[in-house]
């Protein structure tokens, strides 16, 4: 993902009434933190999930595996697009809970990794690839984590998760070689298909959690993202008051009218670098984040 600067701006807060008080509201299931971080270091184990790279197939075949374990309807979206300069053959996952459903929700991430540490601050390693275990694996992991909390109590709406290939092979200079899965899924998906929202997760593993309040998400769907804000206080998790907008796969969700919201912390060190590693990420930031999507998905009627 790529940012940009933008002006601070008021956004009219929601006051909002928590699943447990509504009336016939599906009981919230436990999430799982310490489970939901060893998926994360198990994608790091394979290693960087460059597309067209060993590990990004074994990686791919792992996760869509995982997700077997909890719906059978989980499938490969195959599309060819240049990643870091040559082309490469990339997949979506998707997987579904009651496809059945016409009333749905999005939930989505990326599982790639970036294929060289342009950030890092030795130069020599600017050539290596990124481990990915914040910009990657922790969105992954969390909503591994979701499918299984799914599977154990269904949610009182359909639910369909996306994981994003693609996103990370861009130039900062161009912001349309990033984002290449989500731009394909936008470009295909049926134009019936119309989710009451969409929910990325993205760099949520940062051990010092705290995310970064994205103006792009505040225009799209400002009432998803009042409601996501204030389980975000219930659960501790801090949001900056200067907006930014943030280039990622939400875009091409809205650009095709889904109102879509990014839940990312963009203040982090190891952005891009070969320290991005599962000693900078901790369990208890999965285990805050899943609980607010959880509580989302379950408090809709």
């Amino acid at each position: 993902m790529v940012r940009t600067q933008v002006l601070t701006c008021l956004l009219s807060m929601l006051i909002i009434v928590g699943p447990a008080c509504r009336p016939g509201a599906v009981e919230t299931p436990a999430f799982d933190e310490q489970r939901a971080f060893s998926h994360l270091e198990a994608q790091v184990a394979f290693g960087p999930r460059v597309p067209g790279s060993d590990a990004h197939d074994r990686a791919r075949e792992w996760i869509a595996g995982s997700f077997r374990k909890y719906t059978p309807h989980v499938s490969l979206q195959t599309f060819t697009g240049v990643f870091g300069g040559s082309e490469a053959s990339m997949q979506n996952i998707l997987c579904s809970f009651a496809p059945e459903k016409g009333d749905r929700v999005l939930l989505c991430a990326h599982w790639d990794s970036r294929h060289h540490a342009d950030r890092d601050p030795d130069p020599s390693k600017h050539t290596l690839p990124v481990p990915g275990a914040n910009d990657g694996a922790s969105g992954v992991a969390v909503l591994l984590e979701i499918a299984a909390a799914f599977a154990a109590e269904p949610p009182p709406v359909g639910v369909d998760i996306v994981l994003f290939d693609g996103e990370d092979g861009g130039e900062y200079s161009n912001n349309d070689t990033w984002l290449l899965g989500s731009r394909h899924f936008a470009r295909v998906m049926p134009p019936a298909y119309q989710p009451r929202y969409a929910v990325l997760l993205d760099m949520i593993g940062d051990r010092n959690l705290g995310l970064t309040s994205d103006q792009l998400s505040m225009n799209a769907a400002p009432s998803l993202w009042a409601r996501i804000k204030n389980l975000c206080g219930a659960e501790g998790i801090s949001i900056s008051s200067e907006p930014m907008g943030i280039v990622d796969d939400h875009v091409p969700l809205i650009e095709r009218g889904i109102p879509a919201v990014d839940l990312i912390d963009f203040d982090y060190d190891s952005w891009h670098t070969t320290a991005d590693t599962p000693d900078k990420c901790s369990a208890e930031s999965l285990g805050k984040i899943g609980r607010v999507v959880l509580t989302l998905v379950y408090g809709e009627k």
